[in-house]
């Protein structure tokens, strides 16, 4: 009797270690990377992962900006059941941080050199306190345009360089019957334009309202024209525009419907995934007055504190994403550029060469700023106060000046 308990203990035993042993092969991921282009750069990863026997738990939460995503995940931690693995920006990584639920990853970041090929700006939200808590899987800018590149030709074929020309290819576009700017109405959207409209009027003006939160800059002359430009461009948007998706927005200029997007560069992977050409399909420019600046975000992959068997998973997911080969390949396919400096740009088409190139020039010239609209300027209580504000202004509930002064008090109240 007790040799066939022994037998049937030992039979447990291991069949609770193979068990163990396969959800520590197992990663679950939280993400929003749910476009075609996003998910197929996404695939990159799963299959990289599966070659070193780990499989994927998808968990995908639709919603470009990752604010849904961001409240599942409060949901799972709060149930005490979060995911090995989230994909979060800036703020949202060190809040989590400061609660003390992140998972170290100094042993892989220490042992693979991430220190020195990692940008510093993308290591202020990868490290706290002293410590790796996240692995960066990109750099996005957000400062640009995707203009059809049959739509320029007809209208002359010159890129806009300043805010005039800007509008008169706008114009042209609306001469032509199509749709001149495809936007979708959500917040984070009209956030992205009005990022790369202030950034237009200095960098000075940009640091000094979404950095520094300077009052005087929040609430001054160049706040309000910041805001008549955003009516301005209002007026070339379709009227179904209300709660559309970007990456339908990015179809309507692959497609003709429209002449240009306002969108990070993560709407070339729906180019590249309609197997579109750079320079001979669609053109990519930095919006008019930004050239030389950059304004950028970084997809980051975080890791909850799990069993040990669970987080060496974690430790090769965070391997596999900083890996040089990875990240060509990723980013390649993303839109986006590599989160390291030492990656060759070989592989990577012409848009993706002036990404690398402009983030490069923007770093040594101290002109590389987080975006306001995608969590690397600001906490997340004070963007969401300046989404509000940007919204209700293009949307026609405040004129200029309301906005200028509501912008003021909504961020003094968010601090």
């Amino acid at each position: 009797m007790n040799k066939l308990m022994n037998t049937v203990a030992a039979a447990a035993m291991l069949l609770g270690t193979a068990t163990m042993a396969r959800a520590a092969e197992n990663v679950e991921v939280l993400h929003w990377w749910t476009s075609g282009g996003e998910a197929t750069a996404l695939e990159v990863l799963k299959k990289d992962l599966e070659k070193k026997g780990i499989t994927w738990s998808d968990m995908p939460v639709a919603g470009g900006g990752g604010t849904e995503a961001m409240t599942v995940l409060r949901a799972r931690v709060t149930g005490g059941n979060p995911p090995t693995a989230v994909q979060a920006l800036g703020f949202d990584i060190t809040d989590w941080a400061k609660q003390g639920v992140l998972a170290n990853l100094d042993d892989v970041a220490s042992k693979e050199k991430w220190a020195d090929v990692i940008p510093g700006a993308l290591q202020n939200f990868s490290k706290y306190d002293g410590h790796w808590i996240a692995a960066p899987v990109n750099v996005h800018s957000t400062n640009w345009m995707w203009i059809n590149k049959a739509a320029l030709d007809k209208a002359g074929g010159k890129e806009p360089k300043n805010w005039d020309e800007l509008i008169a290819l706008l114009d042209n576009f609306k001469k032509q019957g199509i749709t001149p700017i495809a936007h979708g109405g959500q917040p984070w959207q009209d956030a992205t334009i009005f990022d790369a409209v202030v950034l237009s009027l200095g960098n000075d003006f940009y640091k000094a309202a979404f950095i520094d939160l300077d009052p005087k800059a929040l609430g001054g002359a160049k706040m309000k024209e910041a805001f008549d430009r955003m009516t301005k461009l209002r007026s070339y948007v379709d009227s179904n525009f209300s709660g559309r998706d970007w990456n339908l927005a990015s179809t309507m200029v692959i497609e003709g419907k429209a002449g240009v997007q306002f969108m990070g560069d993560w709407a070339k992977g729906e180019f590249v995934k309609a197997k579109k050409e750079p320079g001979k399909d669609f053109v990519c420019m930095r919006f008019p007055g930004t050239q030389g600046s950059v304004t950028f975000n970084s997809d980051q992959f975080l890791f909850f504190k799990k069993s040990e068997a669970e987080h060496k998973s974690q430790l090769v997911m965070a391997s596999s994403i900083e890996s040089p080969t990875f990240q060509s390949a990723f980013n390649v396919v993303k839109g986006s550029a590599p989160a390291r400096t030492d990656v060759s740009d070989a592989a990577f088409d012409a848009c993706g060469k002036k990404a690398i190139k402009d983030l490069a020039e923007a770093n040594k010239a101290g002109t590389l700023y987080g975006s306001m609209a995608h969590g690397y300027a600001v906490p997340a209580a004070i963007k969401n106060a300046i989404y509000d504000v940007v919204t209700r202004e293009f949307n026609g509930e405040l004129t200029s000046d309301a906005a200028v002064k509501e912008l003021v008090s909504a961020v003094d109240a968010a601090k």
